[in-house]
């Protein structure tokens, strides 16, 4: 039988977690609710993670490395894109990744604030290597835009991701409530929300 790498267990124990996270929210999820979706027991899982949210962390770290892939494929597949063709590209590549929208608006302190330092720091490396991506394709497409202008869109829009999950993701709750306040409340899907900053951005 073969054994598993270092590797594939910590996968394991990630793609466990993301199926639990489909279902159940941050807070409910447990270690134990973790080592049960895998196949070692849990005293394991400290080999790979010390906490639920170092696991967590990992699983953004992924899904950034995923919007990563997308977005060096906008950029070596395009060798022209106007404001509008850029937008659209990129909001199509974020309207994949709701989850990576979801861990950000809802749990990225605690992931940090409770993950080890090596651990935060490699996943702060696929943060910037994402900055670096968008960065790229903004010198590549707008070859105008100064260094300066390039900074402000960088820094304008990678915070403004934190807030899309939130605005297009409102649970009937949440929509009762604003009702019940008379709070105005316009659904926007993220392809929209995303689209429409980016034009403005530019």
């Amino acid at each position: 039988m073969e054994t598993k790498s270092a590797d594939q267990r910590k996968d394991e124990i990630i793609n466990a977690c993301e199926e639990l996270y489909q279902t159940k929210s941050f807070k409910e999820i447990t270690l134990k609710d973790i080592s049960e979706k895998t196949t070692f027991s849990r005293p394991s899982i400290y080999n790979y993670f010390q906490t639920k949210e170092e696991i967590f962390l990992a699983l953004l770290k992924r899904e950034y490395e995923r919007w990563l892939e997308d977005l060096d494929d906008i950029y070596s597949k395009n060798e022209k894109l106007g404001k509008i063709e850029f937008a659209q590209q990129i909001a199509l590549s974020i309207e994949k990744r709701e989850q990576l929208l979801k861990l950000l608006a809802m749990n990225l302190y605690d992931m940090e604030e409770n993950s080890r330092i090596e651990q935060l720091v490699d996943f702060k490396k696929s943060y910037g290597e994402s900055l670096k991506a968008i960065k790229k394709c903004l010198n590549k497409f707008f070859k105008n835009m100064t260094d300066e202008e390039t900074e402000k869109f960088i820094f304008s829009f990678f915070p403004f991701m934190y807030g899309i999950y939130p605005y297009t993701c409102a649970t009937e709750k949440q929509k009762e409530a604003m009702k019940s306040a008379e709070v105005p409340f316009k659904f926007f899907s993220i392809y929209e929300m995303v689209y429409e900053s980016i034009i403005k951005l530019l």
